[in-house]
């Protein structure tokens, strides 16, 4: 049976939460598949397509309403349920490799400067947060328990400035 987009990028979100995107290669995502590489690439077009479609996919489920803190707190969370997750959205995003639906929404809400502001601090400090987490784990460091309540006054920083 013929792997679809969606079985492609759902494997390459499983290697990516298995191993990082330091090994989330294509070779490792057609061996998840059982197809060979070449196979891949009849769904998408290089790597950096893939990672764009699972940066999608990683924030596909987070709707920016009115609550911008409430949006922004869920952006985390989605992000943060996947191993490197931020990183591949902030890659997808550093390289414009589409077109943000979630900057887009945000920009309706509180302009397109403060959008841009927040993504950057969201991705950037769930980002730290994921490091931060998997350097506890493997007991290079003590885990911060104050990474979630820095992430909370980080944000209320930033949209109190727009007032």
């Amino acid at each position: 049976m013929a792997n679809t987009l969606d079985d492609v990028v759902d494997r390459a979100l499983s290697v990516l939460d298995e191993f990082g995107l330091e090994f989330c290669s294509m070779r490792r995502v057609a061996g998840a598949l059982g197809v060979q590489p070449s196979a891949l690439y009849h769904h998408v077009a290089n790597k950096q397509t893939l990672l764009s479609l699972m940066a999608a996919r990683i924030v596909a489920d987070v709707e920016v309403t009115g609550d911008v803190a409430g949006s922004m707190t869920r952006l985390r969370a989605a992000m943060l349920a996947i191993r490197d997750g931020a990183e591949v959205v902030a890659t997808a995003a550093a390289f414009r490799l589409e077109v943000s639906a979630t900057e887009e929404a945000l920009a309706q809400q509180v302009g397109l400067d403060v959008a841009r502001t927040l993504l950057i601090y969201v991705v950037g400090h769930t980002q730290s947060t994921q490091l931060h987490r998997q350097a506890a784990e493997v007991g290079a460091i003590a885990l911060d328990p104050d990474l979630d309540d820095s992430f909370e006054r980080g944000l209320a920083i930033i949209l109190g400035s727009r007032d």
